[in-house]
């Protein structure tokens, strides 16, 4: 009996984010325990997936693994504690939220937030390992969702297409309206808009 314990697997729970890079609003975690006797088919980097089919894997997720949970940290957070640290947090609160407890966590990256599981990083781990490729969708769909309500709020910024990523629209739309309430004002670009000078920036946050 004591063999078989040590034979069998240890429970394992993959984390990603989604947001990190964006430079509005929170940043989602996912964390997800997938059962072996339900396999999904498809998993992989949320990043490589097109949209229907992300959506279509997390619902499949949600309703086939033995754990998951999608948590969150603030704008307030990030701006407070600076986008790293306020992720952990994220990651610790989506594991702390799992119904059912892991023996090992699984990072996708090359950093861990601080745990009282044991818990490994992993780079490129959404790509590599099912249970992370998981938590990144589950997470992208959920911020995905959020940043398309975003979007009916501020729609000059057109968050529903680049999910608060600066690409070349969105930096367009920063200089000419200005930062709105859910920018990170921490991150370079944006406050560069807001030092006196900058022109019609102001009125967005009042």
């Amino acid at each position: 009996m004591l063999f078989a314990e040590l034979d069998k697997p240890l429970l394992e729970c993959g984390v990603d984010e989604t947001g990190y890079g964006s430079a509005v609003a929170e940043v989602y975690v996912g964390a997800c325990i997938l059962d072996p006797a339900r396999p999904i088919a498809g998993l992989a980097d949320s990043k490589v997936l097109r949209p229907k089919r992300r959506e279509e894997l997390s619902q499949e997720i949600q309703e086939k693994a033995l754990a998951w949970c999608i948590a969150t940290a603030s704008l307030e957070e990030i701006e407070k504690f600076n986008v790293l640290h306020a992720t952990h947090l994220a990651m610790a609160r989506a594991v702390a939220g799992l119904k059912v407890k892991p023996e090992m966590v699984l990072v996708d990256g090359n950093k861990l937030p601080p745990l009282k599981i044991p818990a490994r990083a992993i780079v490129k781990g959404d790509a590599t390992v099912p249970a992370i490729s998981a938590a990144s969708i589950i997470a992208k769909v959920a911020r995905d969702a959020a940043l398309v309500r975003y979007h009916q709020l501020y729609p000059q910024y057109g968050f529903d297409e680049h999910k608060g990523y600066l690409t070349a629209a969105h930096m367009a739309a920063l200089k000419k309206y200005g930062p709105c309430p859910l920018h990170r004002k921490g991150y370079a670009p944006i406050r560069q808009l807001l030092e006196p000078g900058s022109g019609p920036v102001q009125s967005q946050l009042l």
